[in-house]
């Protein structure tokens, strides 16, 4: 693509709206947020990448200024991120997805194998992963749907970031102070706008068969991101994809949960480009 200067749109495509943000020059860098967040979390790294690639970041349908129908059908999260690369003009692209986009991003190279150069994952779940109710799992599920079902948005938003960004094993005080004050808000607007964060990704339909039995499928170069204080959960995801991807490398960002591109920005973009420069 053509050298361009800072452009925000609205693709209208697959019966949505998808807001997204193109900026720089060079070879095409997509950003997808994670499920509790919205574009505006790549503030710290939108403009640095901008000035190696064309960087582009978006809001998925039901995520931030993305539209969300109130009867919200069946919809694949990967045909919406096809369909805006094309509405885009963008054959090829390094995907970096983080979190919930993290499965959507490793998904949508399996499907759409054509499609991407480079994988990066922070944090990221695993299609085909089976999901373990542990007590902290289940406390914190609790905690939300009981604050939600009060209509205490404010409760129900500190146990998600409580669970995610801080992690089992610090407290709020540990976190970075900013990081954490901008989750909270963009989690607190989604939940104003779109209601329940986790009833909206089940309306996606999932990949078949699912990524955790397909990872030998994979081709391209992977870069796997994740925090030392993440989850049980997440790490075992981490290793797991870096064994069964082969030459998949993994980066642990020490002093991070599960959103270390927000808590060390500065470290988090010298690792992704890095890699993106050994490409």
């Amino acid at each position: 693509m053509a050298q361009q200067e800072y452009q925000s749109g609205v693709a209208h495509v697959n019966g949505t709206e998808l807001y997204y943000d193109i900026a720089g020059a060079g070879h095409s860098l997509t950003l997808a947020h994670g499920f509790l967040l919205d574009r505006s979390s790549w503030d710290d790294h939108f403009g640095a990448f901008a000035r190696q690639y064309t960087v582009l970041r978006y809001d998925l349908r039901g995520w931030g200024d993305s539209a969300q129908e109130q009867a919200e059908p069946p919809f694949s999260p990967r045909q919406d991120l096809l369909s805006l690369l094309d509405y885009l003009n963008i054959q090829k692209t390094y995907l970096l997805g983080l979190s919930g986009s993290g499965t959507v991003a490793l998904d949508f190279t399996l499907e759409h194998p054509e499609s991407v150069d480079a994988l990066i994952l922070v944090a990221p779940g695993l299609s085909g992963y089976p999901q373990r109710m542990t007590e902290s799992i289940q406390a914190f599920i609790g905690q939300y749907y009981g604050a939600l079902q009060r209509k205490d948005i404010a409760s129900a938003v500190e146990a998600t970031v409580r669970f995610w960004t801080d992690g089992l094993r610090r407290g709020p005080e540990q976190v970075n102070t900013q990081a954490r004050e901008r989750i909270t808000h963009m989690t607190i607007r989604h939940i104003q706008q779109h209601g329940d964060l986790m009833a909206h990704q089940q309306h996606m339909l999932p990949l078949e068969p699912p990524a955790i039995n397909r990872l030998a499928e994979v081709k391209v170069p992977v870069l796997i991101v994740v925090g030392d204080l993440d989850t049980p959960e997440a790490l075992e995801i981490a290793d797991m994809l870096e064994r069964g991807i082969a030459g998949a490398k993994k980066t642990v960002i020490p002093g991070t949960a599960h959103h270390p591109h927000m808590e060390k920005p500065e470290e988090f973009n010298r690792v992704v480009m890095e890699f993106l420069r050994g490409l």
